[in-house]
């Protein structure tokens, strides 16, 4: 099972999906690109547990983590 963790000002949540289950797998691509149009980071897990920045769907991410822009002022 994957899961999908969106971060926001609420803490986060967090959506799991079958990879081999076609109509999950097509909600969290839709997921995945609104997050990253409203202009989330969308970042995986490495084997060392560090994350890196993705910009495209990836259906073989066990974890794909989305965290809002910095705001500063």
């Amino acid at each position: 099972m994957a899961t999908q963790i969106v971060m926001d000002h609420t803490g986060d949540s967090r959506h799991f999906f079958e990879k081999d289950d076609h109509k999950q797998l097509a909600e969290a691509e839709r997921r995945f690109e609104k997050l990253t149009g409203l202009g989330f980071t969308a970042a995986t897990r490495t084997e060392d547990g560090d994350l890196h920045a993705i910009r495209s769907f990836d259906p073989t991410a066990i974890e794909t983590l989305f965290y809002p822009r910095l705001v500063g002022g």
